[in-house]
């Protein structure tokens, strides 16, 4: 390990995880709370638009795909919210695009698609300190954000109407919410890389649900694992020389399938504690 930090672009690539490993299971979060798992996947297609646009364009790819895919994160909302699609149809259309749209660019650009391949998958070696520093700011941001606002953000993603009754504005936040899911999409782009982000949105949050009971505990247990996740897959593609977004999702997943049947022999426990308990109560 130590060995590693001997490279300046390991040091930078670990630095850029630990950002990834933690806002991506933040927003995820309210993401499965919101019953919206697959967004991730929808906004990381548009942000691939953003990042041909900026090779055409000769901008630095992480803005241009800030800000399409924040652009496309609110249409989306819009189209969910005040339109006759329905959620999986306008996902649908982000979907395809998303990718028609980052493909011709990269063409017109005189690139071919293996250019866009860094950023479909993560690659460690590119990550420079303009990058970093942009990753990082964003990184805080969305944290500062997604924690400081998390009673209000949890309200809307836990019942919109009783939150609409009680005065918080429902529209506002759930735009907020997709924008934050856009912008943790860039931020991670460079190490998951944009096909793969949405997995360590969900993958953490699902396997903290497992052994977890309430909003907080989950949040904060998936932002730990989405960081070991992160982390240890970085170190584990420098090792075996692969690449670091499908490394990440597989020791994501490879925590997930430990802890599956560990989540349900505490459920089962709680439920016979449970039913102690009512029995007790009964016989009182």
């Amino acid at each position: 390990m130590m060995e590693i930090l001997n490279y300046p672009f390991m040091r930078l690539a670990l630095i850029a995880a630990v950002f990834t490993g933690l806002t991506a299971p933040a927003i995820g979060t309210y993401l499965v709370q919101r019953r919206l798992a697959l967004l991730g996947d929808g906004i990381g297609h548009v942000a691939l638009t953003g990042v041909a646009l900026g090779i055409l364009t000769g901008i630095t790819p992480l803005v241009t795909a800030v800000v399409v895919a924040a652009l496309g994160a609110i249409v989306i909302e819009l189209l969910r919210t005040y339109g006759r699609t329905s959620g999986d149809v306008a996902l649908a259309m982000l979907f395809y695009g998303g990718i028609a749209g980052g493909v011709l660019l990269i063409n017109l650009a005189g690139g071919s698609a293996n250019t866009l391949n860094m950023y479909l998958f993560g690659s460690i070696a590119t990550v420079s300190v303009f990058d970093l520093w942009v990753v990082g700011i964003l990184g805080v941001i969305v944290l500062a954000l997604a924690i400081g606002l998390a009673p209000q953000l949890f309200a809307v993603c836990q019942d919109e109407e009783h939150a609409k009754v009680s005065g918080v504005p429902v529209r506002f936040y759930g735009i907020l919410i997709a924008v934050l899911a856009a912008v943790t999409i860039t931020v991670a782009m460079r190490t998951v890389g944009l096909l793969l982000v949405s997995a360590l949105m969900v993958v953490p949050v699902a396997t903290a649900q497992q052994l977890t009971r309430s909003f907080r505990t989950t949040f904060a247990a998936a932002m730990l694992l989405g960081l070991f996740a992160a982390v240890a897959g970085v170190v584990a593609s420098y090792e075996i020389d692969t690449q670091p977004g499908p490394t990440i999702v597989i020791i994501a997943l490879a925590a997930f399938a430990l802890t599956a049947p560990l989540g349900g022999l505490v459920r089962s426990y709680r439920q016979r504690h449970r039913a102690r308990s009512e029995a007790m109560l009964g016989e009182m």
